[in-house]
């Protein structure tokens, strides 16, 4: 894939950051720089997704652990509940 080229603005004072930055992390390459910066928050936005989840997953497993009144059943007793419901 060709690369095509953006362009986007600055303040002054923000290039030397810039430059810092591109030195750091891109080997004093800006367009390589901006690449990696996209990878990293690309897997910051990931995480942040993946938190999301996890707190819904929690609040999920919060809510049917008050409505069984903190009971929390072992594996056979979860299937014994699975077969009396079963409809024959």
């Amino acid at each position: 894939m060709a690369a095509r080229p953006i362009s986007f603005a600055l303040e002054e004072t923000d290039i030397p950051l810039l430059d810092e930055l591109s030195a750091e992390f891109g080997g004093g390459n800006r367009s390589e720089f901006l690449r990696v910066a996209m990878a990293e928050f690309k897997e910051r936005l990931r995480l942040k997704r993946l938190q999301e989840i996890r707190a819904g997953v929690e609040t999920l497993h919060g809510e049917a652990l008050a409505e069984r009144g903190g009971k929390v059943y072992t594996t056979e007793e979860t299937l014994a509940l699975i077969r009396d419901l079963r409809v024959p």
